[in-house]
């Protein structure tokens, strides 16, 4: 399997999961689709087992590696600058898509017997529960966005301590790197995992049950398509002055294993690794990238928002104003670490649903079709959270032309051999980095 290149690898296993799929769901083969589902289901397992320990063992590493960046609070607040100016061009692709196919109208579906989702959000949630009240908890029920904020406490606090941190430090830097070898493993089985995922999918679903909503689906696929292949790279032309093609060369490997595996935090060490052979120093991609995977989600926290919550005040019956559309991209660009980099976005949709005063039910009536339209989510929120880093780097100076423009000749998830991965870390521009986080 080693000489079949990964991406051809994962192409295989979606072929052979949808075949499997329509056979299990043609001849009612229950125990096909259950071996599906438990395939696809151990795979998003082991993703989510590395989620807190990566999570914060990176932030904190990446938080103290910025005293080594020159400008790090420029930086810093320039990388927030454009998650926030791309999410908001987003959410307005999002909400002109809806206004124009108005995704909702004419859709019959049992209202009555929707019901709001177990997991809701709202601003008292998402306020209150950022701050952890017990650390270990947060860990143990995966939370997230609490593992992100007592990161970011910590990674500020050893960085201001200095010396005397260092220790903490590298146990840090040691823990990161077994987390992420361990993820490799698993991110090596993401063929597999496709197979079970994609094939499970069909089978549950099948056209029958998306026909239904298959203008909303169908909304959701082009407007993340119009962010990702039209927005995209109108930017990275216009505002970094560089080839969008080789930007998707040197990227696609993340955004094909986020498509997958429905998990931007999953998806991480691969787009930290993309981003770094795109040309981007590996001091600040350490930064930008962990942070981005958490908080910045243009597929999740504004396409997706947007236009479900047409959808739904269109089923309900609710006429939106401008100050309604006014809201949802507010709630977008503002919220959006309230999905987390976890796979589904019901959160962030009951959070704007909220703020708009609609049905919470709503977004019932989408849960059944929520992981086939998460796939695309999580391929234009990966893809996001490789461009800012790559965009700013570019208009500081400290992009490395020569490493971007050849992108994409090397996939990021083949292995490279201690001795090869060394000499790509010393480039002569740039031989006053300090040692790099291991990927």
């Amino acid at each position: 399997m080693r000489k079949i290149p990964f991406s051809v690898q994962i192409l295989l296993g979606l072929v052979l999961g949808v075949a499997l799929g329509f056979l299990a769901r043609a001849n009612d083969l229950s125990w096909l689709a259950s071996t599906l589902d438990t395939v696809g289901g151990l795979f998003v397992q082991l993703l989510k087992l590395a989620v807190p320990p990566l999570v914060f063992t990176a932030i904190v590493v990446s938080v103290v590696s910025l005293r080594g960046v020159a400008n790090a609070a420029r930086l810093a607040l320039k990388t927030l600058l454009w998650f926030g100016l791309t999410a908001l061009i987003a959410v307005s692709v999002g909400i002109g898509l809806g206004l124009l196919t108005d995704p909702g109208r004419g859709v019959t579906l049992d209202v009555a017997g929707a019901s709001a989702p177990k997991k809701t959000g709202s601003w008292t949630d998402f306020r209150t529960g950022i701050v952890p009240t017990n650390p270990v908890a947060a860990f143990v029920e995966g939370n997230v966005l609490q593992i992100v904020f007592l990161a970011l406490v910590v990674g500020a606090a050893a960085l201001l301590v200095g010396e005397a941190a260092e220790p903490f430090v590298a146990l840090n830097r040691s823990l990161l790197e077994i987390v992420q070898k361990a993820l490799w493993w698993v991110i090596r089985l993401a063929p597999i995992g496709t197979l079970g995922l994609i094939g499970n999918a069909v089978a549950a679903y099948g056209w029958d049950l998306v026909a239904p909503l298959a203008r909303f689906t169908t909304a959701v696929y082009v407007g993340c398509a119009i962010v990702l292949f039209v927005v995209y790279p109108l930017l990275l032309a216009a505002a970094g002055r560089l080839n969008p093609l080789r930007f998707f060369a040197g990227a696609w490997p993340a955004i094909e294993l986020a498509f997958v595996s429905r998990s931007s935090v999953g998806t991480m060490p691969v787009t930290q690794r993309s981003v770094e052979r795109l040309g981007v120093p590996r001091e600040y991609a350490s930064f930008a990238v962990p942070f981005g995977a958490t908080t910045k989600m243009d597929g999740c926290a504004a396409i997706y928002p947007a236009l479900a919550a047409i959808f739904v005040a269109q089923v309900f019956g609710v006429d939106l104003g401008v100050t309604d559309y006014l809201l949802i991209a507010f709630v977008s660009v503002v919220g959006s670490a309230a999905t987390a980099g976890l796979t589904g976005a019901i959160v962030m949709l009951t959070l704007t649903l909220s703020t708009l005063g609609l049905p919470l039910a709503g977004a019932g009536l989408l849960l059944a079709i929520d992981p086939i339209l998460d796939m695309i989510r999580t391929a234009t929120n990966v893809a996001g959270q490789a461009l800012v880093p790559t965009i700013v780097a570019a208009r500081e100076g400290t992009l490395d032309r020569a490493a971007y423009d050849s992108a994409g000749r090397r996939s990021p998830v083949e292995p490279v051999e201690p001795a090869a991965a060394a000499a790509a870390a010393d480039r002569p521009a740039r031989t006053d980095r300090p040692s790099p986080v291991p990927a």
